[in-house]
């Protein structure tokens, strides 16, 4: 999923409660987007840490040598480092991009001219 924003600037003449419901519904696809990131985070960790154990068993003795389990052990171990680093990376991305979703719905919100329900004009 591209984390860019799909609308560079919103148009001046659009109005903005339409803005800010367009900003709302990125807000949520970024929230799945954050979503999904944790999980492949937490993958990798599982990844990262099955393999290390298997290769701690095996340097200590415990487990038996096994060519298979020790290529799939470093083969953990080494894609849990990139999918941690990339997912953590993606992350940081989707946060930066929501802080700034929300600060334009803040600003957005901010520049309608609102009144309290009951007052008389």
């Amino acid at each position: 999923m591209d984390i860019e924003a799909e609308d560079a600037q919103p148009s001046e003449i659009e109005d903005p409660r339409d803005q800010i419901a367009r900003l709302e519904l990125r807000l949520e696809e970024l929230a799945e987007v954050l979503t999904r990131c944790r999980k492949f985070k937490l993958v990798s960790q599982v990844a990262m840490a099955a393999g290390g154990m298997w290769l701690l068993a095996w340097t200590v003795g415990i487990a038996v040598f096994d060519p298979i389990a020790m290529v799939a052990a470093i083969a953990g171990v080494t894609g849990g480092i990139v999918m941690y680093g990339s997912n953590a990376t993606t992350s940081e991305q989707v946060g930066a991009e929501m802080k700034n979703a929300e600060a334009r719905r803040a600003a957005l919100i901010g520049s309608l001219k609102l009144r309290v329900v009951g007052e008389r004009e």
